[in-house]
């Protein structure tokens, strides 16, 4: 028997945190390392896993449901996403991988928005047309031509002028991808090249791949069921609030204890000569709350629920584990409202389908250009959760200005109520002569998450740690708040290839780890995205 395979089954992995990158690094640790799923841990504080991937009954409607965000999936992009769930069997179908489960529903449910673009008058823009201008053009090439170290921490809006924000372009780009133009010009110019692909068709979004289910049930579950069937772990109501390291990055370093509190109260786990620990930092879902149709979702400024508070820890222990104050410093720039509508008749989804031409699950994001809030919804494809009852539907929107009043509803989405946002939402579509059927036959369940962009915070080097520490020896960061040169936050990608790189880098598993995709090394790609740009536009 080998050194590193009598280490590995004498190994135990301690995995902090049961969203989607602590679930990943478990299920690679199993399938590549040949760790027993019997020698991993997962500590989650919460009663369920996920983390951000989320999709559940609503908290405040009975009959409701809700997802925080709207996740974006995409083909060429997420390598190790169906690298991973290209082994992990379907929720519905064991005989089927969850990646094969995708591929089948995109070929049966394509995406092509039609109304992708609305102005004030209601009217369906040409989304196809760019509206790029020559600076627009050259400052956008500009900006992929120039090295991030150059870029610093810069705004978006120090590149550009203020042409650029009115365009087509912008508009779809930013409530797709969710970049405000006081965000990172370097995490920008990072999509810009990581989507390149996308240039020609996000006007339709036809690159999007979805689940049949939200993410929740149709990714969590699947992954969950695997690791508890491998004999995994996982121990909800736990919260890690420390972790103690010995050594340095010359002679090497280890993580020795984890100071954790559960149910039983305050104790610690030590980490043996053969444990290794995998941490998983910030949280863009820390100190969400919820409103109804007649509430309003408090919004939390003082890091209430702890999400941040294991980063800030060990932040203080070594100057390259980042600096979590870079992130969560500034709820202003970086809080969102989201909104869920359960609706128990077909009216209002009828009608969308009818107007823009898509039915559910074959648009994209519709947004609202001129309207206050800037709002934006999607339709899923029907049911978006596998336990609906019959003529119950769902809908996903947000808010990109907040702050600001509404066109009809004279308040902030902030001070809005789920009903007001409603009523905002009908209003916007065009749609008076439905408001009182809509506003009698929904349940509204809206969102306030403080830090929901906060990963777009316009950063320095070393704001994020890497993945594994320079002399690591048992230990590894994990999520979005991580440094992966060239790859991009805000994705479920991002999650699983912090996973994939850190299992991967401590148990020195020889199987190579699927490379960040960059489209302009494809010459049919590049030469696609050039002529996009040069054109202004792409045609159908």
């Amino acid at each position: 028997m080998s050194q590193k395979q009598h280490t590995t089954e004498r190994a135990h992995l301690w995995v902090v945190g049961g969203g989607i990158a602590g679930m990943a690094a478990a299920a690679f640790a199993i399938r590549d390392a040949g760790l027993p799923g019997e020698h991993i841990h997962i500590l989650e504080e919460l009663d369920i896993e996920g983390g951000s991937l989320d999709g559940a009954g609503s908290p405040v409607h009975r009959a409701g449901y809700v997802t925080r965000g709207g996740r974006m999936l995409e083909e060429e992009a997420y390598q190790c996403v169906w690298d991973l769930f290209s082994t992990i069997p379907s929720r519905d179908d064991p005989g089927v991988s969850v990646r094969q489960e995708i591929l089948d529903f995109n070929e049966k449910v394509r995406t092509h928005a039609r109304a992708r673009l609305i102005d004030g008058r209601h009217t369906v823009l040409d989304a196809s047309d760019y509206g790029f201008s020559a600076r627009d053009r050259a400052d956008l090439s500009r900006l992929m031509a120039t090295p991030e170290a150059l870029l610093g921490s810069k705004r978006i809006d120090e590149l550009f002028t203020g042409h650029f924000f009115t365009t087509n372009f912008w508009q779809m780009w930013r409530t797709t991808f969710a970049f405000q133009k006081w965000h990172s010009a370097a995490e920008l110019r990072r999509y810009f090249l990581r989507f390149i692909q996308e240039f020609p068709r996000i006007h339709t979004l036809a690159g999007v791949r979805r689940t049949v289910y939200n993410q929740y049930d149709s990714m969590v579950v699947p992954l969950q069921r695997w690791l508890v069937a491998q004999g995994v772990d996982v121990r909800f109501g736990t919260r890690v609030l420390d972790a103690d390291f010995t050594g340095t990055p010359a002679t090497g370093r280890r993580a020795t204890r984890l100071h954790v509190e559960d149910r039983e109260g305050t104790h610690r786990i030590d980490l043996g000569p053969d444990d290794y620990a995998f941490l998983t930092l910030g949280s863009i879902t820390a100190d969400s709350t919820y409103g109804g149709d007649d509430t309003v979702p408090e919004l939390i400024r003082d890091r209430r629920d702890q999400g941040w508070s294991l980063w800030e820890n060990i932040a203080r222990k070594a100057d390259d584990f980042g600096r979590p104050m870079s992130f969560y410093g500034n709820v202003d720039e970086h809080k969102w409202e989201s909104f869920t509508l359960t609706l128990h008749d077909d009216t209002l989804i009828r009608r969308i389908a009818a107007t823009t031409g898509n039915e559910p699950g074959t648009g994209a994001l519709m947004t609202w250009i001129d309207s206050g809030w800037h709002l934006s919804i999607v339709v899923p494809y029907q049911p978006h959760f596998p336990d609906m009852p019959e003529n119950t539907f769902t809908l996903w929107g947000y808010g990109f200005e907040i702050d600001r009043d509404g066109d009809h509803v004279r308040k902030p989405m902030t001070r809005a109520t789920g009903k007001e946002i409603l009523t905002e939402l009908v209003h916007q579509l065009g749609f008076e002569d439905i408001l009182d059927r809509v506003l009698e036959t929904t349940d509204v369940t809206t969102v306030m998450m403080p830090y929901a962009s906060a990963l777009f915070a316009c950063r320095a080097p070393g704001d994020r740690p890497l993945v594994v520490p320079e002399g690591s020896r048992n230990f590894a960061f994990a999520g979005q708040f991580v440094e992966i040169p060239e790859d991009v936050v805000f994705t479920v990608e991002y999650s699983v290839h912090a996973a994939m790189l850190g299992v991967y880098t401590l148990f020195g598993v020889d199987r190579p780890i699927p490379p960040v995709y960059q489209g302009m090394k494809d010459p049919r790609v590049a030469a696609r995205a050039t002529r996009t740009l040069i054109t202004g536009g792409a045609r159908d």
